[in-house]
């Protein structure tokens, strides 16, 4: 492909490169620089692209483009903001693949997962769709599962997954779009069909300055889409309205001016039901995942399903059918008379609503096991902890992902929002998890929150094998064993 046609729609300060230069391929990493590369000098928060140009040119690169002129001797193109520029010069190279499907994009702090899998379901049931899935569980293509490590990939990568996706038959792509790719341009270049908002609570403060700038980040989203679903009841709904340029549904539990109106919620051990109104019509949608936050993720894909034309009686049978996310409200099968829940919860707004989710069905007491991840927003710690405290009748508290950041120290966080005797400190998660088993009784709900879905657990020594699940399994197994020992 020639550089003029990579350029198109970027900004160019100074050409230095001839247009008609023949590119091969485009990185943004030197150490993936070949024969015949573009390579994009990007700033990032630990290193800066402009000083691997040589790198990168000593591989093969032909030219790079950049913020500054480079300090080697190689073909260049200047623009004002070269992470903006990957974007749109990886639209190009893969040939704008979002444009060939319909392109529906999730955001907000909580519900994001659940809502896509939902939505994904919906589509596959109703419609027939071939669906490609973009999330911080995993990617998938139709039921191809691809894993990955960031809940929406680099520009480059993700606009090379969404040709994959075209390529595969995909009529629609369901993806979660955090604040962090909008903020960073990651998502630069596309339109989607359709921009929704699930809710805004506090997180990522250590990477946004405070909760507006966050807002301002996920709000982007509706100035790069057709149409809009919002959640009514969000106290920022009325600033992500002021942002929407088209069309747009809303829902609510609250309002009954919404479009689509939830009420009379009926609550089980294992699901949650309610009457959605739509126009003239009403129908009972119930999903097998207990809470009330569950009613918003159900009220989220229902309107969306709405805007799609798919017929109210239907969106509410695809939603009965629908399974679990792996991770969200995880039961995992004991063989006692007590229950153990896996959830992602991880900011203060996600945490209560589990745990109040649970408390309205535990017959017995709710314990409640969680950390916070190191690096990351400090100041939810103690709220954390606060709320643990005031709705769990057990809380232990131990380590999440404390990456660089000393284990106790973050604990000691969390505790300070906590009063003395309410919670027990235990800073290995494997051994927390064994002492919550161990002390489970009857009727108990033993939640463990944080993680979810990951398989791992992030040390200042580096990544490691750890899963929830599989650590709630072994230790059943060894209680089982101790309690039925073979003769």
């Amino acid at each position: 492909m020639k550089l003029a046609d990579l350029l198109k729609g970027v900004e160019v300060t100074e050409l230095k490169a001839p247009p008609e230069l023949e590119i091969a391929d485009v990185c943004y990493d030197s150490r993936r620089a070949a024969a015949d590369t573009l390579f994009v000098a990007v700033r990032g928060f630990e290193s800066d692209g402009h000083r691997y140009i040589y790198a990168a040119a000593a591989k093969g690169a032909v030219c790079a483009v950049c913020e500054e002129p480079p300090e080697c001797d190689i073909p260049y193109v200047i623009v004002p903001d070269s992470r903006l520029a990957l974007a749109l010069i990886s639209v190009n190279y893969f040939r704008s693949p979002a444009s060939e499907m319909v392109m529906m994009g999730v955001t907000g702090t909580n519900g994001k997962t659940t809502t896509t899998y939902l939505l994904k379901h919906i589509l596959e049931v109703c419609m027939d769709a071939k669906v490609g899935l973009i999330g911080t569980n995993g990617n998938m293509i139709g039921d191809e599962f691809l894993p990955t490590e960031r809940t929406t990939p680099e520009s480059y990568e993700l606009q090379k997954l969404l040709r994959e996706m075209a390529d595969a038959g995909c009529t629609h792509v369901v993806m979660e779009v955090s604040s962090h790719s909008l903020a960073l341009d990651r998502v630069a270049g596309i339109t989607y069909d359709c921009g929704i908002f699930t809710n805004l609570t506090q997180d990522h403060l250590d990477f946004h300055h405070d909760m507006r700038d966050y807002a301002e980040a996920k709000a982007k989203l509706f100035s790069m889409s057709r149409f809009a679903v919002i959640n009514l009841d969000d106290e920022w709904s009325q600033f992500m309205l002021s942002h929407v340029r088209y069309p747009c549904m809303t829902f609510s539990l609250k309002d009954s001016r919404a479009d689509v109106f939830g009420r009379d919620i009926r609550y089980t051990s294992g699901s949650v039901s309610f009457l959605a109104a739509y126009k003239t019509d009403a129908e009972r949608v119930t999903l097998h995942i207990p809470g009330t936050f569950s009613v918003y993720n159900a009220l989220t894909v229902l309107t969306c399903g709405l805007a799609l034309g798919i017929e109210l009686g239907d969106c509410a049978d695809a939603i009965a059918s629908a399974h679990g996310v792996k991770g969200r409200m995880e039961t995992v099968p004991t063989d006692g008379d007590y229950t153990i829940l896996i959830d992602y919860a991880h900011t203060p707004d996600a945490l209560e609503n589990v745990l109040e989710s649970v408390r309205e069905v535990a017959s017995g007491r709710l314990v409640a096991l969680f950390g916070c991840g190191g690096d990351r927003d400090r100041t939810k710690r103690p709220i954390m902890g606060r709320i643990a405290s005031e709705t769990a009748d057990l809380v232990i508290v131990t380590s999440d992902n404390p990456r660089s950041e000393e284990p106790l120290s973050i604990i000691s966080q969390i505790a300070a929002g906590m009063p003395e005797g309410r919670y027990a400190i235990i800073p290995d998660r494997a051994r927390a998890i064994a002492t919550a088993i161990d002390q489970a009784r009857l009727g108990d709900i033993v939640l463990i929150a944080g993680k979810g879905h990951e398989n791992y657990q992030e040390l200042s020594t580096g990544r490691i094998d750890f899963s929830d699940a599989k650590e709630v399994r072994r230790n059943m197994f060894i209680k089982e064993r101790e309690e039925f020992p073979q003769a």
